[in-house]
């Protein structure tokens, strides 16, 4: 009999691709390590043509990973001011963008979207700017989570307003453009709860680029629902082959990660003890240089470690007052020397 472990929390699988454009300004990550209680997506799509909307979108999704990587080594902590993070990781990202315009004016009008679910057990943090869909999946019905900072829901309500017919809305030139993203500026709007969704056991999460969207949501929930009892890839396989078939020839880049919930139950908190952290509570932003010459760090020695007299060299007794070199204070301390020492330049 073989032993396995039980099914992780998480089943997540991303999908790529290229579309029908000459170049790739989408850039995604997932990181949901194995075994883990939480993970989080960072997908960016970058807009400004070759060369600086491919490059928004990685210096986004560089900046927020590393910071989000950071955070994450203490969950609790990350979500004990989720909503605050998550705004400081975009901010981050967004002054990044800005002096990267500034040292490269050739760049000058790049920028990207910016979409983040970052799962904790059963709850679900995000924070969207721009048109990137946030989708759930739950009992066969497709919703979308985050706000659509784009013209299309403008036009959508003069449908319903009756001052526009579904057709030219829907072919209407402005309809995706942008009224919030990351350039630089000033962000005009900005989509992050103060408060988690709720998830639940078979609920699947879709993060996505807005290339995912030549589908319709309907087709989209028909695939999470014909294979919603299937794994993660599979899923990705699928959404994949719907937008191949599809053959749009104005098919925008496509990136996507589908996060299927296995487990939706919350642990326990641990009762431990308080103790002052070792860590460093805020991340530093000056790059990392090595120090030329190491610093040479004193080391007590513990009482375990001291050497007994009988072991000491042996030497002229008179000249011995009777305290070895380790019980004198006045004594040098050994001396450690680090290999490298990280300083901040």
């Amino acid at each position: 009999m073989i032993w396995r472990s039980r099914e992780p929390r998480y089943d997540v699988a991303s999908g790529i691709n290229q579309g029908a454009r000459d170049y790739q300004e989408d850039a995604i990550t997932a990181d949901f390590p194995v075994g883990a209680e939480a993970g989080f997506v960072v997908l960016a799509d970058g807009m400004g043509g070759h060369a600086a909307g491919d490059v928004a979108s990685k210096i986004v999704l560089t900046e927020v990973y590393s910071e989000l990587k950071f955070h994450f080594a203490n969950v609790a902590n990350f979500e004990a001011r989720a909503p605050e993070i998550l705004r400081s990781v975009a901010e981050l990202a967004n002054e990044t963008l800005r002096n990267h315009t500034r040292t490269h004016p050739e760049t000058d009008g790049m920028g990207a979207t910016l979409v983040v679910p970052a799962l904790v057990e059963n709850r679900l943090w995000w924070i969207s700017i721009g048109d990137s869909p946030l989708f759930l999946f739950r009992n066969g019905k497709l919703t979308q989570l985050n706000e659509d900072h784009s013209m299309a829901p403008q036009l959508d309500l003069m449908v319903q307003a009756g001052l526009l017919d579904a057709e030219s809305a829907a072919n209407h030139p402005d309809r995706n453009c942008l009224v919030s993203v990351l350039m630089g500026s000033k962000v005009a709007r900005i989509d992050c709860p103060s408060k988690p969704q709720e998830l639940k056991a078979g609920d699947i999460v879709v993060c996505s680029s807005d290339g995912l969207q030549y589908l319709s949501n309907a087709q989209i929930e028909k695939v999470l629902s014909r294979y919603r009892k299937a794994r993660s890839t599979e899923i990705a396989e699928r959404l994949l082959d719907e937008l191949v078939r599809l053959n749009d020839p104005d098919q925008d880049n496509i990136s996507f990660t589908v996060i299927k919930v296995n487990d939706a139950t919350v642990r326990p908190q641990q009762h431990r003890a308080e103790r002052e952290a070792l860590a460093v509570t805020t991340r530093p932003r000056r790059p990392t240089t090595v120090v030329t010459d190491p610093v040479l760090v004193p080391l007590p020695l513990a009482e375990s470690m001291r050497v007994p007299a009988e072991a000491e060299a042996p030497g002229d007794p008179s000249e011995s007052d009777g305290t070895t070199a380790a019980e004198d204070p006045a004594a040098p301390r050994p001396l450690v020397v680090p290999r490298r020492i990280a300083a901040l330049g």
